[in-house]
């Protein structure tokens, strides 16, 4: 057991994000009205309570057997059932106003500088700015190494991602949240944003940060096995360099989507194709079919001897299947996370590897091909 003067330390220790109790304060306007609110309500239901106990504790010490053993004999009082009737409605009517306020201000949308939609899926957030030809998706990016205590968490840990959304700051942002699949949650408690990605549903809300920083957050809802492995991070710029920073992603994303289209009229060697294709595969198939190709037993369908990957009159299945997903099923959707070139080359792998050798090797324009159909 811990000495008092130890636990008396810990208690004097500044709260961290590990070991936090009270609300984020957080760095927006609504952040910090939403703690305001939060403490006002905190400290009148101290104040009730004191009052409701001290009433309890007196009446209890002063009306004790001992002092006063009859006790009195009446069943109304106007005045005090009044009073109690009164009281708290007023307590509530004025916890309610600035409620009330705090909750329009929080969803009032209008008049946004910039508006992204967020779609979750299992296990990512894809970012898409409608003001400007720009989208990706962010994947955690701590190693698994880490994740399999292996190597030293950093300090981030799973709270770190391949690509973070970036947003300008003294601008008003607006979200529109939504789903390809399971129910996620939005969640950044710096921004006091908390929302619900449902499918086929789009949730709106917003933000508007005024100093620049690396803001985090997670996935708030269950959504499946890999829940705790859905962070989200932003990086909240200054106006002129976010203006940087979107022209700059904007032409290297037009510049993918034109070698895109070359690559159409091209044709990869076999050997090119399983090269990438392996690489492609380990870092985006394996964790479910296996490094090998066997799948798991009743859960994700082997690859290697059985199924779309060797049957030769499947082969545009299969195509199908990687680009567009199994709906009701863990299999992804992987037409917008992965270029044309990638998704040929990983097909061409899953049909040449592991002694499946059909000897087909799939091109750009065989996946182009299905997309547009």
């Amino acid at each position: 057991m811990k000495p008092l003067w130890a636990l008396l330390a810990m208690l004097s220790l500044p709260a961290s994000a590990e070991n936090q109790l009270n609300l984020t304060k957080g760095v927006t306007e609504v952040s910090n009205r939403v703690y305001d609110l939060h403490m006002t309500i905190f400290y009148i239901c101290c104040a009730i309570g004191v009052v409701v106990f001290g009433l309890m504790f007196i009446s209890m010490i002063r009306h004790r057997k001992s002092k006063n053993p009859k006790p009195a004999n009446f069943h109304e009082n106007v005045k005090v059932e009044i009073a109690w009737t009164i009281i708290p409605l007023l307590i509530l009517v004025g916890m309610a106003i600035p409620a009330t306020t705090t909750l329009i201000a929080m969803e009032d949308t209008s008049e946004a500088d910039v508006t992204i939609q967020v779609t979750g899926s299992q296990w990512k957030w894809h970012y898409k700015y409608f003001e400007n030809d720009v989208e990706f998706f962010s994947r955690l990016a701590t190693q698994q190494e880490q994740i399999n205590n292996k190597f030293t968490k950093s300090e981030n840990y799973l709270l770190e991602v391949d690509r973070p959304l970036v947003i300008p700051t003294d601008r008003k942002v607006r979200f529109l949240v939504t789903s390809d699949d399971v129910i996620h949650s939005w969640w950044v408690p710096d921004f006091a944003v908390k929302k619900d990605a449902n499918p086929g549903f789009i949730n709106e809300t917003w933000t508007k940060v005024d100093e620049p920083g690396i803001y985090r957050g997670q996935c708030a809802e269950l959504c499946g096995k890999d829940h705790g492995f859905m962070p989200v991070v932003v990086i909240a710029k200054e106006p002129a360099e976010y203006e940087k920073w979107i022209t700059e992603i904007e032409a290297k994303q037009e510049a993918a989507r034109q070698r895109e289209q070359e690559l159409l009229s091209m044709e990869m060697s076999k050997e090119e194709l399983m090269d990438l294709g392996e690489k492609v595969y380990n870092s985006t198939c394996a964790a479910c079919h296996q490094p090998n190709g066997q799948g798991v037993n009743g859960v994700f369908p082997a690859l290697a001897g059985s199924g779309v990957a060797v049957d030769p009159e499947a082969k545009s299945k299969h195509i199908d299947i990687v680009v567009n997903g199994v709906s009701g099923t863990a299999m992804q959707a992987f037409g917008q996370q992965l270029s044309m070139q990638e998704l040929a080359a990983v097909i061409t792998y899953e049909r040449n590897a592991w002694g499946n050798e059909t000897g087909d090797l799939i091109q750009a324009a065989d996946i182009n091909k299905v997309m547009n159909q």
